[in-house]
């Protein structure tokens, strides 16, 4: 297993680009390797066609042609959707959904601390009322990132009450944006959107929900994906942000993702450190995955 975990597109990737000259070797390396990254088995065979074209095309046998072709692809692609945080809005609405375990606390508190680097100010309201270990532990994020919180008066409060209270206290003390963290878990999933609708047309009565980010955990990559497809067909998801994306071992999930679901990323997490999470770019983002 050792060997699998330290496994990355990186390395892989510099193995095709520094052989002497392009043959079918190139090209089976290359699959193989973007279906590690978990590129998905769709987009991969796109992705080397189009560069196997363009090898025809140029009449190139040079490795190094493949690897800038592989870079302007997946940029190009990536930046079909737009990563634009859209928090124009006084107070900007944020819902932060996502099925248990993906690290929808953790991330809050980490958006929140994005947020306060920029000088916004930034309450945060623990609406996911049925685990109290997730209320306190929002607390503590928050107070890390220099953020004020809404707590429940009492365990099991209605979700939909205290993200109305957390909106009532941004209007009252002028603060600029609000995060809301909902829960990831009911009995039943047909609950469990009943309980966010609610919880945004009671928002709603007051500002405008600015976006709906549904938090993914990169490692589980498709089955995560499977897991969070209620949050998606019924939540009225806005954004993605992706956690754990710490090596490029499944940077081919970022671009699968937005292709399989239409939606853009608007956050990545690539440590566990509080100024570990950050805004997504296309360019950037292809040059560090393909080099």
């Amino acid at each position: 297993m050792a060997e699998r975990a330290s496994w990355s597109l990186g390395s892989a990737l510099r193995g095709i680009f520094s052989a002497k000259t392009i043959d079918d070797d190139t090209w089976d390396d290359l699959e193989a390797a973007l279906i590690t990254a978990d590129f998905g088995p769709a987009v991969t065979e796109e992705i080397v066609e189009q560069i196997r074209a363009q090898v025809e095309r140029y009449k190139t046998t040079d490795p190094k042609d493949v690897q800038r072709m592989l870079r302007e692809i997946v940029e190009e692609r990536l930046a079909k959707y737009d990563p634009t945080l859209k928090l124009t809005e006084r107070p900007a609405v944020v819902l932060v959904v996502g099925v248990n375990g993906v690290g929808k606390t953790t991330t809050i508190g980490k958006f929140a601390r994005f947020l306060r680097t920029y000088d916004r100010s930034v309450v945060v309201g623990a609406a996911d009322t049925f685990r109290a270990a997730a209320v306190d532990q929002l607390a503590t994020w928050a107070e890390r990132a220099g953020a004020s919180i809404v707590r429940p008066e009492r365990e099991g409060q209605d979700p939909a009450s205290v993200a109305f209270q957390t909106v009532e206290k941004a209007k009252h003390d002028g603060t600029e944006i609000v995060i809301i963290d909902t829960a990831g878990r009911l009995h039943t999933k047909g609950g469990l959107m009943d309980e966010l609708g609610k919880i945004k047309r009671v928002v709603e009565k007051q500002a405008p929900i600015s976006e709906v980010l549904l938090v993914l955990d990169a490692t589980t990559g498709q089955n995560g994906l499977a897991q969070a497809e209620a949050f998606i067909e019924h939540g009225g998801v806005t954004g993605l942000v992706l956690t754990k994306l710490d090596g490029s071992a499944k940077g081919g999930f970022v671009l699968a993702v937005q292709e399989k679901t239409g939606l853009p990323i608007k956050l990545i997490g690539q440590g566990e450190g509080i100024n570990d999470l950050t805004g997504f770019t296309p360019h950037v983002f292809a040059q560090k995955l393909v080099g």
